[in-house]
Formats: C-alpha cells, structure tokens, sequence
C-alpha cells in the first residue's frame, strides 16, 4: 500500500506544479522537494494500516510542510479524477481503519 500512496502524492503534486507553478515536465525544485519530504513521511509512518493524513492524530509533517501539502491536496483533489480517474477512485475508496 505505501507504494499506491507515494504514486497517488506524486501524481497530486505534479497536477499542483503544472497548475499553479506552470511546469510542463516534471516538477520545480519546490514541489520536487515536497515530493522528496512526503515519500520520506510515508516511509516513516508508524502505522501499519496508514490512515489518510487529514485523519491521523499524529502529524509527522512539520507546520509549514504540512500546510503545503493542504495546498496540494485542496487544488489536485477535485482535479485528480479527471486527470487520473482510478488513482483518484482508489485513494477515496481507501478503507480507513477503525
């Protein structure tokens, strides 16, 4: 599962980078940075069954890291099942734990 969560946040951040940033390939050095920074808390999470981030009570983000990556999510989230429809239907569908 870490896999599919690391793609569908690169896919996320590279939707906000060519919206909001203008890139036609690739990411800028920003967005690449939170791209390294989020697969970086992803690989860190402590729990086995990872919940979605805006459900978690830890939050392993920093407050400026984590208020971007909001941005992020805000703008790429209603984009995403346009851009990448089953990514996006597998994210939402994702079981949360109980």
């Amino acid at each position: 599962m870490n896999e599919r969560e690391k793609k569908t946040v690169r896919l996320m951040i590279g939707i906000f980078c060519r919206g909001r940033h203008g890139t036609k390939r690739g990411l800028c050095s920003a967005c690449a940075e939170l791209l390294r920074y989020a697969h970086d808390r992803l690989e860190r999470c402590p729990f086995p069954i990872k919940p979605k981030c805006s459900d978690c009570k830890v939050h392993c983000y920093a407050p400026a890291k984590r208020a971007t990556i909001q941005k992020v999510m805000r703008y790429a989230g209603k984009r995403m099942i346009l851009h990448h429809p089953v990514a996006a239907m597998l994210h939402f569908a994702r079981k949360r734990p109980q």
